[in-house]
């Protein structure tokens, strides 16, 4: 199994479902803060790969949300010049293993890189305040706001 580096934002529940799925695909982890580390230009980028702009953003930040960033918009230096600015505009969790870098939870890209547990209801990158708000629920207790 894979010792992961996982960034997370402390408090989001979705990270803890995320964390909780590795952890039980046989998985150690070394949990770090996005919000707190420290950053710089090329170090970000390389989360991000070939994906598109809009891709490397998280569409549940409050600047995002509101359309006060717009990021297909953006060329790459201004989305880095952005996130780092702002670490909430990252799309989370960052994973890496063994020097590979991945931005977001992508169950089937997760699995086929380092293996992934099966689950009765999919996890994803998807805010789960999101998802419970359109769907009507209640929304899941997270420590900080989104």
């Amino acid at each position: 199994m894979a010792h992961v580096i996982f960034w997370e934002k402390p408090g989001c529940a979705g990270n803890a479902r995320q964390k909780a799925l590795l952890k039980a695909s046989g998985h150690t982890l070394d949990v770090r803060s996005i919000l707190d580390e420290a950053w710089d230009g090329e170090r970000i980028r390389s989360f991000f790969g070939a994906r598109p702009v809009a891709e490397w953003f998280n569409m549940s930040s409050p600047r995002v949300k509101s359309g006060e960033i717009v990021p297909a918009t953006l060329e790459p230096e201004e989305a880095i010049a952005l996130m780092l600015a702002d670490h909430l505009l990252i799309r989370r969790p960052l994973m890496e293993v063994d020097g590979r870098r991945e931005a977001g939870f992508d169950a089937g890209r997760v699995r086929a890189w380092i293996g992934l547990a099966d689950t009765a209801a999919p996890v994803t990158d998807t805010c789960v305040q999101e998802t419970a708000r359109a769907a009507g629920k209640p929304e899941p207790d997270c420590s900080t706001p989104d």
